[in-house]
């Protein structure tokens, strides 16, 4: 069996950031998470899957979410975490303002990131 862990840190990519904050809806965020989670379970059979993300106010080099998934094997704990991860960073519903050096801006969507979760 396995269990695979997954950390995100809030990163600093053009290294002008001096905070992040995360907004969303609680009822909505929390059924979201609940419902990917439970695809994920079912879909890969795991014994168990686990999903955090933070919101609110933080900094470069903060944690931001973690995602732990135990299977009976190995490649079905970390397809199921990497499923949950690209949920996390292309659908989960929840909005990402940036703070730096040239004032503030929402962080808009990625094409990579929704190529990533149509792997799956």
């Amino acid at each position: 069996g396995a269990v695979v862990t997954f950390s995100g840190l809030v990163r600093d990519e053009g290294g002008t950031l001096t905070a992040m904050e995360i907004e969303h809806y609680p009822g909505m965020t929390e059924k979201a998470l609940t419902t990917i989670r439970n695809e994920a379970v079912a879909r890969w059979s795991l014994t168990d899957a686990l999903v955090i993300h933070r919101f609110g106010p933080m900094k470069p080099g903060d944690q931001i979410m973690m995602v732990a998934t135990a299977a009976r094997h190995r490649s079905d704990a970390f397809a199921a975490a990497e499923f949950l991860m690209d949920y996390l960073k292309s659908r989960a519903p929840f909005w990402k303002k940036e703070f730096g050096a040239d004032g503030e801006a929402w962080v808009a969507s990625k094409a990579e990131d929704e190529d990533a979760l149509d792997r799956w």
